[in-house]
């Protein structure tokens, strides 16, 4: 049994007379005990949606109208509040976007570290303290002793993000779910985080779900790779084959957009268009408009998860039946 299973996940929201609209649109995914997911795609593909499904943060009206998602075998959306709240935070921590958001303002770290602690373990202060001190040694932090004292403004961005991830190691959980944890820093901060998550994971046996657009990311971090497009997962395997052989073509056309995919002095291609809201999905592939390889069936059906992509004509050896006769 994997650690981490979602199955069918749909979430809906409500749209006045239209009636609904799906955010995520039956999204399957398996996650074993200190192994390492890349979730890939633009911004509205779902991916944050899918995270805070997972931690039961979908905000209301909003709902998972279909699926489960199984932890050690039990599905956390059957689970009370009061049973959620011994899970997040504690045996599943997140590392958001942005650490100034994160983070309190008016609280200290060592008050904000000892709080996240104490809603979890009956502890001591003294022992909270200490906790605190080697979490934030443990994330490469100068002073740590002083750094508890310090308000989150008085910190870099850097060290801010590092103070994120040590408040997510405090609890010792086994899956750590990261949405995009180095847009807020410049180039090589990004590099040095991502050198510390991954340092981090590996020493602990800590799985990670990594959220980015960045295939580059992706490719130093993460075993396996989920590509999502328009609320579906449309290709999912070892990151190194798909890197290597990609399938669909929206995975193809996020590699041939990396810089190093440039020549020197051409310019960065660009997918053509843009992925459509979930308010406006065409017919069929959601891909479709801006695929140069749709033909009619694209417009007409959602092609299948087969072989490790959902396309009727695929770029490698995982073609279809369907491609073989369209």
């Amino acid at each position: 049994m994997a650690m981490l299973e979602v199955q069918d996940l749909h979430v809906a929201f409500p749209r006045g007379k239209a009636g609904e609209v799906e955010a995520l649109r039956g999204v399957n995914l398996t996650l074993e005990r200190g192994e390492r997911l890349g979730v890939v795609g633009e911004s509205g593909a779902g991916k944050s949606m899918l995270a805070f499904a997972i931690l039961n943060l979908i905000a209301e009206p909003g709902r998972v109208s279909q699926g489960r998602i199984m932890f050690h075998g039990e599905n956390l959306l059957d689970l009370s509040e009061r049973d959620i709240r011994g899970i997040r935070g504690n045996r599943i921590s997140m590392i958001f976007q942005d650490p100034m958001v994160t983070l309190n303002p008016v609280l200290t770290i060592g008050t904000q570290m000892m709080e996240t602690l104490k809603a979890h373990r009956k502890i001591s202060e003294t022992e909270a303290r200490r906790l605190c001190i080697a979490k934030l040694k443990e994330v490469a932090i100068p002073s740590a002793e002083s750094r508890l004292d310090a308000y989150p403004h008085e910190l870099s961005g850097g060290l801010r993000q590092r103070v994120v991830i040590a408040i997510a190691l405090l609890t010792d959980p086994e899956l750590i779910i990261a949405d995009e944890p180095t847009t807020a820093l410049d180039v090589t901060i990004q590099a040095e985080i991502m050198a510390l998550i991954l340092k981090l994971c590996r020493e602990n046996d800590v799985a990670l779900i990594l959220i980015t657009h960045d295939l580059g990311v992706v490719a130093e971090v993460t075993q396996r790779i989920m590509i999502m497009y328009a609320g579906l997962c449309v290709e999912a395997g070892p990151t190194r084959e798909i890197i290597d052989n990609p399938a669909h073509p929206y995975t193809a056309g996020l590699l041939r957009a990396l810089p190093q995919f440039a020549g020197r002095g051409t310019k960065l291609y660009q997918i053509p268009g843009a992925m459509p809201p979930i308010t406006a999905l065409p017919p069929g592939c959601a891909y479709h408009p801006r695929c140069e390889r749709a033909t009619e069936i694209c417009k007409q059906k959602i092609p299948p998860f087969e072989g490790g992509a959902a396309c009727y004509h695929p770029l490698t050896a995982h073609a279809t039946e369907t491609e073989a006769t369209s």
